[in-house]
């Protein structure tokens, strides 16, 4: 029988697996030589005190008892059953793929983009040259923008399905275990194209199909319905569609209105980049004692003035890159390697926007108001820069005290940065706020508002600014049966294991309308 304890370990020893069984077995009260096998269920870092620990949730399977699996999907061949058009090959489309394959169904992803192995070709393009590919790019491509993230695993979304199952496909894809257990797992930019192309190979060789280069630009109807999907080529794809288009698909947007789709404005959160060095973060986090610990994260949320004011995607020892699909504008993200052992940390450092927020020149453009604010705010952050995708900074304490920087600091950001005013470039509904929002955070994390940071603008791609709108119980459009929208692109989810959860549950949806027909 097995028997779970918790138990908490200084950092240097949570490092050995020999003292972790030992320190388990005290807590249970067994020998070593009494057991079979130790799961680890959670692990957690406390940083709350001056004296670090390790938190652990372990499981002690006896001799002979065989440990829980988690399990991923459960495929069936597919060669001749019904297609399910998938338009959008990230978290949320790949999964979608996955649980159609895993119900009968056969899955025919179209992917705007480059497959994973060349895409990475295109963002070297465009960090060093900034050659912008509107297809294949940081947003675009094999995996989505999930695939160059920090690729962050940890949800609360935990009512939207089985995320076990989801962690579990990623493991049997090549993610470490530890993302199993960690209280905030992560993949890594560096393992994600690896992970990416295998879930690639486990649908084709389970009989789906995925078409790169193959932008969608409008829906097949028959009586109303939507049967299939076109793409630029003039190719047509036959069968009810999941559309997982990313949270920056403009293009699709537009189509979907002229096919008169109902959409409606949503609510996002615009600001900056915020970067600091790496070991400032760790010193703040663990007191001055980051041995035998991972780089330090942080989390800050406040309220100011009504809005949410607070740190979203943070990326330790990682790199912020350009996220723009079109020319003459900037937006900026962050991303992290597995070690997440570079030199800086960095996160979004936004600002709740409602649509009730917008200057009211932006009434005029209806569902698209606040897609036309984000494009514009990325223009209008391209006029800062200097003509390339070099981005507006400013040292971290002179914006919190308008005050003009004397000079830059260093950066991650390879194609550079451009000393300006940040309080002029951004709107005073978000520059006001994010003002009083930082000066917050600093005073409950001594040594974070400092001039030894700074920000970058402009951070714009946190959500879509759109919603297309479904049925909560059919997951389908109101607009037109057999049309399924899904994910981030569609309002609906929030990171990669949200979107993977969404995803599989407009499959399933999808296979119900199906039997239904």
């Amino acid at each position: 029988m097995s028997t779970t304890v918790q138990f908490r370990m200084d950092p240097r020893s949570s490092q050995s697996a020999d003292l972790i069984l030992s320190e388990a077995c005290r807590k249970a009260g067994k020998y070593p030589n009494q057991i079979g096998s130790l799961e680890i269920v959670h692990r957690s870092i406390d940083s709350r005190r001056r004296d670090v620990w390790v938190d652990f949730s372990v499981r002690l399977y006896d001799a002979g008892e065989a440990q829980q699996s988690r399990r991923g999907f459960e495929f069936k061949a597919v060669p001749s059953s019904a297609q399910a058009i998938i338009v959008g090959s990230g978290p949320a489309g790949l999964f979608a793929a996955l649980q159609c394959l895993e119900c009968g169904l056969r899955p025919v992803v179209l992917e705007r983009g480059a497959q994973v192995e060349q895409r990475r070709a295109k963002i070297t393009a465009l960090m060093r040259d900034g050659i912008i590919d509107p297809n294949t790019n940081y947003c675009y491509g094999e995996g989505g923008a999930g695939t160059y993230s920090d690729g962050k695993l940890y949800t609360r979304s935990t009512k939207r399905g089985d995320v076990s199952k989801v962690l579990g496909q990623f493991v049997s894809c090549g993610a470490s275990p530890e993302i199993l257990y960690d209280a905030h797992p992560h993949l890594g930019s560096d393992k994600l194209p690896h992970i990416v192309a295998a879930i690639r190979q486990m649908i084709i060789g389970n009989g789906g199909e995925l078409h790169f280069d193959s932008k969608v630009t409008g829906l097949v109807r028959k009586d109303g319905a939507v049967i299939g999907a076109v793409t630029e080529k003039g190719e047509e794809f036959s069968g009810p569609v999941i559309l997982a288009c990313g949270h920056s698909a403009e293009d699709v947007f537009r189509f979907l209105d002229e096919e008169a789709i109902e959409q409606e404005c949503k609510g996002i959160a615009c600001g900056v980049r915020l970067e600091h060095p790496q070991k400032l973060i760790d010193m703040m986090q663990y007191k001055g004692h980051p041995q035998f610990l991972p780089p330090a994260e942080y989390s800050f949320v406040t309220q100011v003035q009504g809005r949410g004011v607070y740190s979203f995607c943070m990326c330790p020892g990682g790199v912020i890159v350009p996220a723009v699909t079109q020319e003459g504008t900037i937006s900026v993200n962050g991303m992290s390697a597995s070690a997440r052992s570079g030199a800086f940390a960095n996160s979004a450092m936004v600002v709740e926007i409602r649509p009730e927020d917008l200057p009211a020149r932006f009434a005029q453009y209806g569902q698209f108001a606040m897609l036309e604010f984000v494009r514009a705010l990325e223009k209008r952050t391209f006029e800062f820069s200097d003509g390339t995708l070099a981005a507006p900074a400013q040292r971290m304490g002179d914006f919190t005290e308008s005050m003009r920087s004397e000079s830059l600091m260093r950066t991650s950001y390879v194609p550079g940065v451009v000393n300006s005013n940040l309080n002029a470039l951004l709107p005073p509904f978000i520059s006001a706020r994010l003002r009083e929002g930082l000066k917050h955070f600093g005073s409950c994390a001594r040594g974070f508002l400092t001039n030894d940071a700074m920000l970058l603008a402009s951070e714009t791609r946190t959500s879509s600014p759109v919603r297309i709108v479904r049925d909560e119980q059919t997951m389908m459009s109101p607009s037109a049966d057999g049309l399924f929208p899904c994910g981030e692109g569609a309002g609906y989810s929030g990171g990669i294991v949200s979107s993977a959860l969404d995803g599989m549950n407009c499959a399933l949806a999808l296979e119900k309308y199906l039997k239904r027909e």
